[in-house]
């Protein structure tokens, strides 16, 4: 006879947890913002403005960025390690921080591109990572996040 396992047995055996998660993506938003401003690896650096469409600079020459583009990718990555500290926060990065990119793949689909709406800017590129950024940081924030969940319940049960 077998016993079913608990789903977060599974999560911590492959190494994740939502703390561990949470930093992770923060890691890589902080890689990805310092990325931004290293010529070479952003083609066209010269062609960088501060915001706005007119910015010419493209990270990996494939996304639009710009300075203001960069240093929300930079709060991003410190909101997700300030964030990764307790499970419960760390849930709320991943679940919050992916409705903001669902929010920003929408608002990226209905802008004119060429316009003072693009003030970020974003390109076709960009809209698309910002919807598979969103669906997969809500993704893991509801997967692990029901470990945070348990034990909370769990807790309260205790009282």
């Amino acid at each position: 006879m077998t016993t079913a396992s608990h789903p977060a047995e599974h999560h911590h055996m492959m190494g994740l947890t939502l703390r561990n998660t949470a930093m992770g993506v923060g890691i890589v938003f902080l890689l990805v913002g310092v990325l931004g401003f290293i010529p070479g690896i952003t083609t066209n650096f010269g062609a960088m403005t501060f915001a706005g469409h007119e910015s010419g600079a493209m990270l990996l020459g494939v996304f639009q960025v710009s300075i203001l583009h960069n240093i929300v990718h930079l709060l991003f990555g410190v909101a997700g390690l300030a964030m990764a500290r307790n499970a419960r926060m760390a849930r709320l990065f991943l679940l919050g921080g992916g409705a903001v990119y669902i929010v920003l793949w929408i608002y990226g689909l209905v802008i004119n591109q060429e316009t003072a709406a693009n003030f970020v800017p974003f390109n076709t590129a960009d809209n698309w990572l910002h919807l598979i950024l969103g669906v997969a940081m809500i993704g893991l924030g509801a997967w692990l996040g029901r470990d945070a969940m348990d034990e909370t319940t769990t807790e309260r049960r205790k009282m």
